[in-house]
Parts: C-alpha cells; structure tokens; sequence
C-alpha cells in the first residue's frame, strides 16, 4: 500500500511564489531523503475549470504530496527533528496570512475505460477534489464511492488517471492541523483545456446523477483544478 501525504497551504494569491519557492527548496531535499519515500510532486493551482455545476475557484497556494511505502515510515520523517527544523519551525509567508494542514491517506488507482489497468501517474493536470468530514456514515460513504464514482470518472474523455485517496488510522506528531479529509479523488489529463473539455461532456451529467445518490455526508467538498511536478524522483 502507497500511503499519500499531503502538505497543504492555503492563503492569498501573492504568497503564493514564496511558498512554492520554498517547498521546492529544504523541504523538497528533507521528503526526497527520506527513508521509503517513492514520489514527491509539488502542486500548483491553475485557473478555475470551466465546471458546469462547481466554482470552487483557485485551489490552495501549495500542496506537496509525498508517496511512502509504508505508513510508519511516514510517521518517523514526522517525528523527525529534522522536520520540525526544516517544515514546522521556518515561516515561508507571514503566519497571519498563510494557513497549513495536512493528512496521510490510502492511495488507490483505478484503469480508466481505455485500459486493461491502471496507468503510472504522468500527465501535469489534476482536477483535485476532496470531501471533508462529517457523514452520517463514514464507512458507508467511502465504499459506495470507490464502488461506484470511479467506473464513471473512466469514460471521462482524455482521461489518464483516476486515483482515490482513502482514510487510513495514522499517529501524527507534529503539531501541524489536520486537513480531516473523509475521501480524496483526482483525476488527471494532459491539460487544462482537456479538462474542460471532458467536463463539457455527456459524462459529467452522469457524474452528477451520480453524486445525488451518494450516502448523507454533511461536510464540503472541493474541486481544484491543479498543475503537478515531480520533484522526486526525476
């Protein structure tokens, strides 16, 4: 099992280079370091996509998303002097303006309609959504969704990746806020227009359908349109 972390910052727009500059830097060479790590990508957002039902706008400043081998050696680079030195401790933008969260979750590729199996994760473009607790049944939820959305988000045209994030129990030291996220999802193309394009198509209504008949969850979700760069490895 690949354990996906996730680095979010969120704050306004003009912190936005000096954050990026400064994952890039100490914090990209600490995760690529790290002991079990098989993937380091740097999210930036785009524009808003042209989403016939979402405006959900720009997404977060920054995301650094790191794959890991094994949940607990997430877990020892977090507990790790040297993050606390290297992530928790420098301010990239003033406190008062820049927010951060995170979490670890499950990763979970599926084949798109084009394929006999999954893909390896290689086009820049991400349609970036996650849903935010609480539901009336958690369990519930995340199973009716990884059994039934992902066949859908396949037929997608131009689709190359569709990747669920699911909750896992993890130990967090840090004193980092939790992102609290109940279910990740990310489906990924070749570029920002063909992500408008397959949400102008006919597969987008039926996702929509889709969505009315999902278990009662009371949380937020959100829809970012994302461009993603492998940092590590190269």
């Amino acid at each position: 099992m690949t354990v996906a972390y996730f680095l979010v910052f969120t704050g306004p727009a003009e912190c936005g280079e000096a954050v990026r500059a400064w994952l890039k830097g100490a914090p990209a060479s600490l995760f690529a370091q790290a002991g079990g790590l098989e993937t380091l990508d740097l999210y930036m957002p785009e524009r808003s996509a042209k989403d016939p039902y979402l405006h959900d706008g720009a997404g977060p400043l920054a995301m650094l998303q790191a794959g890991f081998g094994a949940r607990e050696q997430l877990e020892a680079l977090l507990a790790s002097p040297d993050f606390r030195a290297t992530v928790i401790a420098p301010s990239p933008a003033p406190p008062d303006k820049v927010a951060v969260v995170h979490d670890a979750m499950e990763t979970r590729f599926f084949a798109v309609a084009s394929e006999a199996r999954p893909a390896p994760l290689a086009a820049p473009i991400s349609y970036v959504v996650r849903y935010h607790r609480p539901a009336a049944n958690e369990a519930e939820f995340v199973a009716h969704y990884v059994a039934h959305h992902p066949p859908l988000l396949g037929k997608l045209p131009g689709i190359r990746n569709v990747i669920c994030y699911l909750p896992i129990v993890w130990h967090d030291p840090t004193p980092i806020a939790p992102a609290d996220y109940m279910l990740g999802n990310e489906v990924v193309f070749d570029s920002l227009e063909a992500l408008d394009a397959a949400l102008a198509s006919p597969v987008r209504h039926e996702l929509r359908e889709d969505f009315k008949r999902f278990p009662k969850f009371e949380g937020r979700n959100t829809h970012y349109a994302m461009r993603r760069t492998r940092l590590s490895p190269r």
